[in-house]
């Protein structure tokens, strides 16, 4: 009996404290490959709260011309709940209200955006239009900011998905990394406290309604990979997710992509001795990479398809390039592994043509 009981224990010592979750739908997923590393309920259609501010922003973005300047009407104002306190009158930059959405979760600076950005209905319908763009099929938006609604909804693996897209967005990923700024003369504070809890954390968002409960959305970067973790209806988020984004990254290894001095590609050469020069790699290569991606992994080299001799050894040949689908992994440059003269004719002539110039 007693190993019995060793054994259970250790069973449990080994799961991932993420079996331990106190969220109704959780997942975390690669950012870059779209990969999932876990999940728990994570296709249930859920109210996401203020997260809906994730695809506010994107689309925003996506509108462009940022650094407009707009006076802020009456109903943005108004609007009820969490708030950058937009005053009716006052005049402020797109950007500056961006910081508001996704700092203080201001349901005001969404009302602000979306009536800047065509108006409100308009702007909820470019929402839906870039989730069905997204390949998303279980969510819905019905308002910018998140506040109750029957039909409005996603789940924890479409958010991910939506904070994927909007984290290829520098300026977004900019914003949701800021801790505290001031804007449009305010101090706005950062509501999401894993940049403080959690070294590589890069953001992103937090949410709460009594409808919906504690959602956050957070990701972190660690060896060149990023990871997104989602919770809804969670209790115990900050500590969830930190458990989350540890087991994530405990499932990549460090894995050697190539050698310094490695041949990694050939290249035509005209004129010269040799009808091929070796390419090869200016340094040593690894990356982290989750069980079965080095299979999946492809080189790709950039640079000249052939060259003219002489052919100088160490010179500049390019740069190769490992990706996982569109997802650049890994990269590095390419010299000439060797020298390649000029054929024997030609140097003749080259001689000839010296000595005439000379005499």
């Amino acid at each position: 009996m007693k190993k019995l009981w060793l054994a259970l224990w250790v069973c449990a010592a080994l799961l991932p404290r993420a079996a331990a979750l106190s969220a109704a739908a959780a997942v975390t997923m690669d950012a870059d490959t779209g990969e999932t590393l876990f999940a728990e309920n994570a296709d249930s259609r859920l109210p996401m709260a203020s997260t809906t501010k994730i695809m506010t922003a994107l689309v925003a973005l996506g509108e462009g011309d940022l650094d407009r300047v707009y006076t802020v009407k009456k109903q943005y104002a108004a609007v009820e709940g969490s708030s950058m306190y937009l005053e009716e009158g006052e005049r402020l930059t797109l950007r500056d209200t961006l910081y508001g959405l996704l700092l203080s979760s201001g349901n005001d600076a969404a009302a602000a955006v979306a009536g800047e950005c065509g108006g409100e209905r308009a702007f909820v319908d470019k929402m839906n239009a870039k989730a069905r763009e997204l390949g998303l099929t279980d969510t819905r938006f019905e308002n910018p900011s998140g506040l109750p609604s029957d039909g409005h909804y996603t789940t924890a693996r479409e958010l991910a998905k939506i904070t994927a897209a909007a984290l290829r967005d520098p300026v977004f990923r900019d914003i949701v990394s800021t801790k505290t700024c001031t804007a449009a003369g305010r101090t706005l504070v950062n509501h999401n406290r894993l940049l403080s809890l959690y070294e590589d954390a890069i953001g992103v968002k937090t949410g709460f309604t009594r409808a919906a409960g504690r959602c956050l959305v957070s990701a972190a970067e660690r060896n060149g990979r990023t990871v997104i973790a989602v919770t809804l209806n969670d209790p115990d988020d900050w500590n969830d997710h930190i458990a989350l984004l540890d087991d994530a990254f405990s499932r990549y290894s460090e894995v050697t992509l190539h050698e310094k001095g490695d041949t990694l590609a050939q290249t035509q050469v005209f004129g010269g001795e040799t009808d091929r020069a070796e390419l090869v790699a200016e340094s040593t290569v690894t990356a982290y990479l989750l069980p079965g991606e080095q299979d999946r992994l492809r080189r790709v080299r950039y640079g000249e398809k052939f060259c003219y001799a002489p052919v100088v050894r160490a010179a500049a040949a390019g740069t190769v390039e490992y990706r996982l689908g569109d997802a650049v992994i890994a990269s590095d440059r390419l010299k000439y592994g060797g020298e390649v003269l000029l054929a024997q004719e030609k140097r003749g002539l080259l001689d000839r043509l010296r000595q005439r110039l000379a005499g």
